[in-house]
């Protein structure tokens, strides 16, 4: 890797990996399409023309690949946990009660639409600034911040209605 390249990953692996978990929900697979997504980089760094963000650039690359991983999964999906192994999770009735409002809140935002449940996760989880956020849509700072602030308002409002 070229010098110039380990400082992109020193500085932007750790965002690039947040923004593949708001995507995926699985850290392998983030780790995973991390990697690739560096790689990829590597490769193409000739077709970097410099319009955006060094950051925004490598997570377009992630997403395509995100998007490529999913098809695939769709059509080869993962096989099953092997039904014989110990379980060693913790017992339902245990972890029901604290799970039970995430679910209802990942419930209710996986019924926004995709681009706000995107903008929601990425500045959540991601940790992402509404500039960022803006950039990887390719929209304006304050297109991410009005959008953000409705999908928000939306999820409060599904909450309330149950």
């Amino acid at each position: 890797m070229s010098d110039g390249m380990k400082q992109y990953y020193e500085e932007y692996g750790r965002k690039v990996f947040l923004y593949l978990m708001t995507l995926c929900s699985d850290p392998d697979t983030a780790e995973e399409l991390t990697q690739e997504t560096f790689y990829q980089a590597i490769k193409n760094v000739g077709k970097y023309k410099g319009e955006s963000s060094v950051y925004t650039w490598l997570c377009g690359i992630a997403k395509k690949l995100w998007l490529n991983e999913a098809r695939r999964r769709k059509y080869h999906p993962v096989a099953e946990p092997d039904p014989t192994a110990e379980d060693l999770s913790p017992r339902p009735d245990e972890k029901a009660e604290e799970n039970d409002e995430k679910m209802r809140l990942l419930r209710r935002l996986h019924e926004l639409p995709e681009t706000e449940k995107e903008i929601l996760l990425l500045r959540a989880a991601g940790e992402l600034s509404f500039r960022e956020i803006g950039e990887i849509f390719g929209k304006s700072e304050n297109w991410a911040r009005v959008t953000h602030y409705r999908a928000k308002q939306k999820l409060i409002e599904k909450m309330k209605g149950g």
